[in-house]
C-alpha cells in the first residue's frame, strides 16, 4: 500500500482548522485574549503563520532560527522578525538562561567560555557540568553575546494556544501532532458532523483549563514542579461546577500525596486533601488524620460521610474503617467477603485464566456461562442511549469517544425525561426491541463506550430476560447518573442455571477484591441481583476435557507453511470419550520431503476441505477443554496462526506431554514421541499422521496426569 503524504501546508491548515472550529463553537467562551490573538494570526503572512505553527509543533521553549529550515517558507527571517513585531514571538531573557545553554553543544560552550576570559573550563567536563558553570559563574548576558543567543527565538506566551487546543481536544495539548496522525490514517476519528461545545461558560472552561493543565505539569514528579503546583491549587479558581471540581480535586490528591509520601510534610498534605472534595481526598484525610492521632477529627469526618456520601464506593469505605476503628470489627469488608466466597476446584493448567476455568466448570455443571465483566454492561447502556450518546450532538469535536455528559455527569440531567421513558421499558419488559432497532441501525459504528469485538448479543438477551428487570434498571440509572465511576468493577461472569441469572466475580488465591469490586457487588445485591464471589482452589481435576492435538503441516514454520492434516481426542477421567480429524488442504504443494515423512500426497489433499471451512467444527470439539500436543507450542501455533487468517481469536491453556513427561518421567535420552511410546509401549502404528500421534501423545498425558493426581497441583510446569 502506498504511504499517504501530507500536503506541504498540512500543518498550518490544521491549525487554521482548530481556529475556525473554536471561533464557530466557542464564541462566548474566548476572552478578549483569545479574540486578540486570533486577530493578530490572521493578519500574519502566510510565512509568518507557518513558522509560528512550525514552532508550536517542535519541542522546547526557545529556537535557533539559524537551524529553521523549512522550504515552504521563502524567508524564515522575515517571517521570524514578523513574529517578533507582532508581539507572537521575542528575544531571550534572563528566565531562559538554563534552556538557552542546556540546548548548546559542548564544544559551542567551551569556546564562549574561553571567549568571555574564562580560562579555568575544561574540554572533559560533562555537558551538565558545563551547563551548571555557566549558570553559576557566566553572566546571562555575557552568554548571549558569546554563544550566539541574538539567532534565538521564544514564543511569548502559548496559553492562549493551549486554551484554544484545549477546547477543541477537551485535554492538555501543545501540538497538532494528533491532525497529522488523523490525516495519514494512524488515528481514527469519529464520523460526526454536527458538535457542540464542551463548556459553555466561560469560568467553567478557565478552571478547567486550569486544573488540567496543572496536572499535566505534576506527571513530571519534580519537587519545583510540585511546589509551584501547591501555589496554583491554592490560588488558583474556585471549581464552577462539578466537573471543574473534579480536576481541582484529583490535582489536590497528586499534590497531597507527593507532600504527605515524598516531602513528609504532613501539615501540607491536610491542607491540600481539605481543599479537594473528592473521596480520595477525603478518605485519605481520614486516615492521615487517624494516623497522626487527631482521632476525634477522624470519627467526625467518618460520620459525615456515612451521612452524606459522594458515591457507594466511599460510602463502603467510611462504614468498614469505622467498624475497624471505632466499633471494634477486626477484619475489612473485602476480607470478610472474600473469606465468604464460594470454593470452585478449577484444574491448575487455568492458573493463567482462572475465569475460563470457573466457566468451564460452570458448563459442565449445567449453567450456560457468560464473559461479562464491564463489557455487558456497557453495552446494554451504550446501545439503550444510543441516540442520546451519539446523535444528539453531544460530541465536540472530530476527536471525543465519550461524550462530555458522561464525564461531567450532566447525562441524566440533560437527557431527564429520556431516561425515564427507556428506563420504564427495561422495567416492563420492553427493552430488547429498543437494544435490538439500535443494534441494526448501528451495527459496527466505532464509539468510545463498548467494542462491537466483544459484543455479545446473547448475553443482553439472557439478562434482559431471565434478570430482576427491576434490578437490571437500578444499575442502569445509576450509570446514568454517575458513568465514570459505574465504568468498571463488574463480576467476571454472568451465569444463567435454572432460569436464575447470577454474576460471578472470580479470585484466585492471592488476589484481593478491589473497592471497586466489592461496591458493584453490593449495588448489584441491593438491586436484587445474585451476584456474589467464587473463591478459585487449583487441583487437578480428572473431570477437565483434554483435547490433545496432533497436526501435519507443508513446513516447519507457522507463519509461512499451512496445515495438511488435524487429528484430536477428548481425555475426560483418563478415557477418551470423542475423536476428530480431517485433512485440510493446504492451498498449496506438499515438499516431497513432507510427502514422504507423513505419507500424505498432494492427492490426498487436493479435494479436502480447507482450514476456514472445518475451523467453527474444530472449536466446538476444542469446547472449555485445554489445548494438549506433545511440543504443544508448535501445533498451538499453527492453528492460532489458521484462525488469526481469518481474523479470529484462539485462545486456550495449553499443556505440553514432552515437557509433562520430562518433569515426571525424566533420566530418557529422548523426550521425542516416537522414543517415549517404545519405551512406555504405547501403540504408535503411523507414526506422522495426525490422529495416531495425538492418541498416542494422549496416553502419555494420562500417565502425567496420573502422576499429577497423586502429587498435587504442578500443571503450570507443563503449560507452555
Amino acid at each position: 500500500m502506498k504511504p499517504q503524504v501530507l500536503p506541504v501546508y498540512y500543518y498550518l491548515d490544521h491549525f487554521t482548522e482548530m481556529l475556525s472550529f473554536v471561533k464557530k463553537t466557542y464564541g462566548a467562551v474566548l476572552t478578549p485574549e483569545h479574540h486578540v490573538f486570533i486577530e493578530q494570526f490572521d493578519g500574519l503572512p502566510r510565512d509568518a503563520q507557518c513558522l509560528l505553527v512550525r514552532m508550536v509543533n517542535r519541542r522546547g521553549a526557545i529556537f535557533n532560527r539559524t537551524l529553521f529550515k523549512y522550504p515552504e517558507i521563502a524567508d524564515v527571517e522575515a517571517a521570524a522578525q514578523h513574529l517578533l513585531a507582532s508581539a507572537h514571538a521575542r528575544v531571550l531573557q534572563v528566565d531562559d538562561y538554563a534552556a538557552f545553554v542546556t540546548c548548546l553543544p559542548k564544544d559551542t560552550l567551551v569556546t564562549a567560555a574561553h571567549a568571555s576570559g574564562r580560562s579555568d573550563i575544561r574540554k572533559s567536563w560533562s555537558k551538565p557540568k558545563l551547563v551548571e558553570y555557566f549558570l553559576a559563574n557566566v553572566p546571562f548576558e555575557v552568554a548571549v553575546q558569546h554563544c550566539g543567543g541574538k539567532n534565538f527565538i521564544a514564543l511569548r506566551n502559548t496559553r492562549p494556544i493551549e486554551f484554544l487546543l484545549y477546547l477543541y481536544f477537551g485535554k492538555t495539548e501543545r501540538d497538532l501532532k494528533t491532525f497529522a496522525l488523523r490525516d495519514l490514517g494512524i488515528m481514527r476519528t469519529n464520523n460526526e458532523t454536527s458538535f457542540s461545545a464542551r463548556f459553555a461558560d466561560r469560568d467553567e472552561a478557565l478552571a478547567c483549563f486550569h486544573y488540567s493543565s496543572l496536572l499535566d505539569r505534576l506527571e513530571a514528579k519534580a519537587e519545583g514542579i510540585y511546589r509551584q503546583g501547591l501555589v496554583d491549587l491554592l490560588g488558583g479558581p474556585p471549581g464552577p461546577t462539578d466537573y471543574a471540581q473534579n480536576l481541582r480535586s484529583r490535582a489536590a490528591f497528586k499534590l497531597g500525596q507527593f507532600f504527605e509520601k515524598a516531602a513528609g510534610d504532613t501539615a501540607l498534605a491536610l491542607q491540600l486533601y481539605r481543599a479537594g472534595s473528592s473521596p480520595e481526598c477525603r478518605e485519605r484525610l481520614v486516615r492521615l488524620q487517624y494516623g497522626l492521632g487527631a482521632i476525634g477529627e477522624s470519627e467526625v469526618l467518618l460520620r459525615q460521610i456515612i451521612d452524606d456520601p459522594a458515591s457507594d464506593e466511599e460510602h463502603l469505605f467510611a462504614v468498614d474503617f469505622y467498624a475497624r476503628k471505632f466499633g471494634g470489627q477486626r477484619t475489612g469488608l473485602c476480607t470478610e467477603l472474600l473469606r465468604s466466597g464460594r470454593v470452585v476446584a478449577v484444574d491448575d493448567t487455568h492458573r493463567g485464566n482462572p475465569e475460563a476455568g470457573v466457566a468451564g466448570v460452570m458448563r459442565r455443571q449445567g449453567a450456560q456461562v457468560y464473559f461479562a465483566e464491564n463489557t455487558l454492561w456497557h453495552t446494554l447502556f451504550g446501545l439503550l442511549f444510543w441516540d442520546e450518546l451519539f446523535e444528539s450532538s453531544q460530541m465536540h469535536s472530530g476527536f471525543d469517544w465519550v461524550p462530555q455528559c458522561l464525564k461531567d455527569r450532566t447525562f441524566i440531567r440533560m437527557f431527564k425525561a429520556q431516561v425515564d421513558v427507556k428506563l420504564k421499558a427495561v422495567r416492563s419488559g420492553d427493552a430488547l426491541p429498543l437494544i435490538l432497532r439500535a443494534l441494526a441501525a448501528r451495527w459496527g459504528r466505532p464509539n468510545g463506550i463498548f467494542a462491537w469485538d466483544r459484543f455479545q448479543i446473547e448475553a443482553v438477551r439472557t439478562l434482559l430476560e431471565y434478570a430482576s428487570l427491576q434490578g437490571i434498571a437500578a444499575i442502569l440509572h445509576a450509570m446514568c447518573e454517575d458513568f465514570r465511576a459505574m465504568r468498571d468493577g463488574f463480576p467476571d461472569l454472568m451465569l444463567l442455571r435454572d432460569g436464575v441469572v447470577s454474576f460471578m466475580e472470580i479470585k484466585a488465591e492471592g488476589d484481593v477484591i478491589r473497592r471497586n469490586q466489592l461496591t458493584r457487588l453490593r449495588q448489584l445485591q441491593a438491586a436484587g441481583l445474585q451476584a456474589g464471589i467464587c473463591r478459585v482452589e487449583f487441583c487437578f481435576d480428572p473431570g477437565q476435557d483434554y483435547i490433545v492435538v496432533d497436526i501435519e503441516t507443508t513446513g516447519s514454520w507457522a507463519s509461512r507453511d499451512r496445515i495438511t492434516e488435524i487429528g484430536a481426542v477428548k481425555i475426560r477421567n483418563h478415557q477418551v470419550v470423542d475423536e476428530w480429524h480431517s485433512l485440510l488442504n493446504p492451498q498449496r504443494p506438499i515438499p516431497a520431503n513432507i510427502m514422504r515423512l507423513t505419507g500424505i500426497t498432494n492427492e490426498m489433499v487436493r479435494d479436502a476441505p480447507v482450514f476456514a471451512s472445518v475451523a467453527d467444527s474444530f472449536l466446538e470439539f476444542m469446547g472449555d477443554g485445554i489445548f494438549v500436543a506433545h511440543n504443544v507450542n508448535f501445533d498451538y501455533g499453527f492453528i492460532g496462526y489458521e484462525f488469526s487468517r481469518l481474523d479470529r481469536k484462539f485462545r486456550y491453556p495449553k499443556l505440553c506431554t514432552c515437557a509433562g513427561m520430562r518433569r515426571r518421567y525424566p533420566g530418557h535420552k529422548s523426550y521425542g514421541l516416537g522414543n517415549l511410546c517404545q519405551i512406555y509401549n504405547i501403540e504408535l502404528e503411523s507414526h506422522h499422521r495426525a490422529l495416531c500421534d495425538a492418541k498416542a501423545a494422549g496416553q502419555l498425558l494420562n500417565l502425567i496426569n496420573r502422576k499429577r493426581e497423586s502429587e498435587g497441583p504442578l500443571a503450570e510446569e507443563e503449560a507452555a
